[in-house]
């Protein structure tokens, strides 16, 4: 879980340095979508308080770069006029 906190961490920096970049939006959603599953893979469900923090910031997260993602191409298709 702290693992994929940092992760997300970074991506979404990565976000703000390059609002641009569809990748890093991608990246935020695809760990998101780890963050929701990671109680059970990784064996930590019966743990009520990690899970549940592991299922809100997943979803969050996947709604975060769901949400970002018409901009991000917006704005990616902007840049790749301008070359």
């Amino acid at each position: 879980m702290i693992v994929l906190g940092v992760l997300l961490a970074a991506s979404g920096l990565w976000s703000l340095a390059m609002p641009g970049s569809v990748t890093s939006e991608g990246v935020h959603m695809v760990l998101g979508v780890l963050m929701f599953i990671s109680p059970w893979v990784m064996g930590y469900s019966s743990m009520q308080g990690a899970s549940w923090t592991s299922w809100v910031i997943g979803v969050l997260a996947v709604i975060a770069g769901a949400a970002a993602l018409p901009a991000a191409n917006t704005a990616h298709h902007g840049l790749a006029g301008q070359h």
